[in-house]
């Protein structure tokens, strides 16, 4: 008999079918066995009779336990009355087991009841013994959002024009300068992880004019905060023949709008777990520099940020409060960062040498993605190389690209695991996050 996935029971009330996955949960009450069966598709009740089984089936029906994998076929009844379940889909109906295959048993002892509601553990409890904790149904709510989020901007970026490139991880030159980066032994050669696809993607603009890439990424930071991690999913962007950078901010503020809406049309069910409430977004998501948010949050919130440099958490969480607050927004671009705080790649602004044209988009408090102009002719490349006492021989073939003419371009990098973390108001990133690499974590 060919398998039914367990979300299509219901429409075969009155037939016999064969569903297979694991027991979620079991209950005996004497003369009857109740197990939960889940598959990738939901959770199904199922029902042993032991005094109208056989003696086999009775017997090894009374030994199942939870996280068994098993097949089991019977007839789709109707529940009796009052013995729905309305918080599942399958709610109204049970099967009356006949038969019943074992395909795994559990060797070790459960070191968690993956029925419970929720899994209250600590953190490292929960990434300890992650091979188990991804089965629980809000685990997997999780990954169903960040599957949408994947999804979502690889639909948009094609209705937008872009073309989809795949591009090296492992590195002769550190993308970013600094020493933020991951080292290694290639072959005798000094490699490096990247962190990020940048020179790549650049390069991609010759290509096609507009690239995206989804991939991962990699930042030797030792963080130790909830909202950072050391590998983690970037979805990049880079657009030739800009005029200036908002056009860049204006793709984006197209790219963010389609994800959080595709996740509100697709996964319903699982944002109730959580009980996330849809963001609010305005027509235009707004702008503004950042030397002027500066100004607004020491004068609002009594919060001070100090000059020439990069804001810091709490101001990013206090922006978000004021653009709710003044725009009805949980978005916000924060634009015009100071050169400083900024790759040597950056566009200058020419009004003001100092700042550049580069951006941040905050979502609910929070840095999820940043872009900018980049510089796109090859002495102007070299000068601010230069300036960012970086050596101009590191980066030849990135400096080639620009003596062989470029247009004016620009891109950004969004995190996938952020827009999961806020979207889901988790406590930290690293739940939205498979397996998580921090400082401290290497496995699973």
């Amino acid at each position: 008999m060919k398998r039914l996935l367990v979300k299509l029971t219901p429409k075969a009330i009155g037939r016999k079918i064969k569903v297979c996955g694991w027991i979620n949960s079991r209950r005996d009450h004497g003369k009857l066995i109740f197990i939960n069966l889940r598959d990738r598709s939901g959770i199904l009740q199922v029902v042993f009779r032991l005094a109208d089984s056989n003696q086999q089936l009775a017997t090894i029906s009374q030994k199942l336990r939870p996280e068994w994998v098993v097949c089991i076929e019977g007839e789709v009844k109707e529940r009796p009355k009052g013995a729905e379940n309305p918080e599942v889909e399958t709610g109204k109906i049970e099967i009356i087991a006949e038969k019943l295959e074992i395909l795994a048993m559990v060797k070790k002892e459960m070191p968690l009841d993956l029925s419970k509601k929720e899994l209250k553990m600590k953190l490292s409890t929960l990434l300890k013994e992650r091979v188990l904790t991804l089965r629980h149904e809000k685990s997997r709510a999780i990954f169903r959002v960040f599957e949408t989020v994947l999804g979502a901007y690889r639909k948009v970026m094609k209705k937008l024009d872009f073309v989809e490139i795949k591009t090296p991880k492992i590195i002769g030159t550190a993308s970013e300068g600094g020493a933020n980066f991951f080292t290694f032994d290639y072959f005798g050669k000094k490699a490096f992880l990247a962190q990020s696809p940048q020179f790549y993607k650049q390069i991609g603009v010759g290509m096609f004019e507009r690239v995206f890439e989804i991939g991962p990424v990699f930042r030797k930071e030792p963080h130790f905060t909830t909202r950072h991690l050391n590998e983690y999913i970037s979805l990049d962007a880079e657009m030739g023949f800009i005029e200036n950078f908002n056009e860049i901010m204006d793709e984006l503020e197209k790219v963010i709008k389609f994800i959080l809406k595709s996740i509100w049309k697709e996964n319903k069910k699982d944002l109730k777990l959580f009980s996330a409430e849809p963001p609010k977004i305005p027509k235009r998501i707004p702008r503004i520099k950042l030397r002027e948010i500066r100004k607004i949050i020491k004068e609002k919130y009594q919060y001070e940020i100090p000059e020439d440099s990069d804001i810091d958490p709490k101001g990013e969480e206090l922006a978000g409060k004021w653009a709710r607050e003044k725009w009805k927004s949980d978005l916000v671009f924060l634009t015009h960062y100071p050169k400083s705080c900024r790759p040597f790649y950056t566009m200058p602004d020419k009004e003001n040498p100092e700042e550049t044209l580069s951006f941040d988009l905050l979502f609910k408090g929070v840095e999820i993605a940043t872009g900018s102009q980049r510089i796109h002719k090859a002495e102007e490349l070299i000068k601010n190389i230069k300036e960012f006492k970086l050596d101009p021989k590191d980066f030849k073939f990135y400096i080639d690209t620009f003596k062989y003419g470029m247009p004016p371009h620009g891109g950004w990098a969004l995190g996938c695991e952020r827009i999961v973390y806020k979207i889901l108001n988790l406590p930290t990133i690293k739940e939205a996050t498979l397996f998580p690499r921090d400082v401290k974590r290497l496995v699973p």
